[in-house]
């Protein structure tokens, strides 16, 4: 772990589970955030939980006691919007997702639409605000328009809380397939690209960047993806029977993210 540690100079944190359980932080999370900026590392939070818009993260951390800005977070939306630009620019989209989710894909330039006969694209979140008929819209779009693209902002198949696990976007597309027979393109982890974008934009290298989060299937396949060092945390989500039953292994396993101190510590 050591070497890692000291190799390390961009920290990629997963949030929820990793840094804090629900609206809990945990006790090591604002002693590890300065000792990374202490010793010259740089850390970005980065989410599968397109539930929120940045705002919204920067609101929930400062209420936490961490202060942040818009700077410090990549989330599955804001790589949603820049896989939209890329493949669907321009095109309207029906969101069954969150008001926040929708706002950030408007700031990004694109509209949303529930006219179905308008709709040319369909974006599946995180929805906490999830009605039986958008589940309905998006159904009959899918079986009447076969070509219509299908995107989800993350794989996720539950959110993690203080009294366990409630259905992600992940479960509902699950749903979704069961209807349809239709799957989206998935953006989020385990997908490289938030790793990926985060390295090109502050000029980071693989061996320089470290991915911690408390999923294997998301946080550590997203690492491994990208060719990235990755630290599993079990605070979260993740057990020792979730890692010994998964091919995809880290590099470093610790009871939580606190135990990076030790090595941050010494240097």
């Amino acid at each position: 772990m050591e070497q890692i540690v000291r190799n390390t100079k961009l920290y990629l944190f997963d949030m929820d589970g990793t840094l804090y359980l629900g609206s809990r932080l945990y006790d090591f999370t604002k002693e590890l955030l300065s000792e990374i900026r202490r010793t010259g590392g740089k850390y970005l939070f980065i989410t599968n939980n397109s539930s929120k818009s940045v705002a919204d993260y920067v609101k929930k951390l400062s209420a936490m006691g961490i202060e942040a800005t818009q700077e410090d977070f990549l989330t599955s939306s804001q790589a949603t919007a820049y896989y939209l630009k890329q493949h669907h620019a321009g095109k309207k989209l029906y969101v069954c997702g969150t008001r926040s989710l929708i706002a950030e894909l408007e700031r990004e330039g694109f509209e949303a639409t529930t006219e179905l006969d308008e709709a040319e694209c369909i974006v599946m979140g995180y929805d906490t605000e999830l009605t039986y008929q958008k589940l309905w819209d998006v159904s009959k779009l899918l079986l009447t328009r076969k070509d219509i693209p299908y995107i989800a902002t993350n794989p996720d198949l539950v959110c993690p809380t203080e009294f366990g696990s409630v259905p992600d976007c992940g479960s509902f597309c699950i749903g979704i397939k069961n209807a349809t027979g239709r799957e989206p393109v998935v953006i989020g982890k385990p997908s490289p690209l938030m790793a990926e974008l985060a390295m090109a934009k502050w000029g980071y290298e693989k061996e320089q960047t470290l991915v911690i989060g408390d999923r294997i299937y998301t946080d550590i396949k997203s690492g491994l993806n990208a060719g990235t060092y990755t630290a599993l945390v079990l605070s979260g989500e993740s057990t020792l029977q979730t890692l010994e039953e998964s091919p995809d292994k880290p590099h470093l396993v610790l009871q939580d993210a606190g135990q990076l101190l030790k090595v941050l510590k010494t240097m």
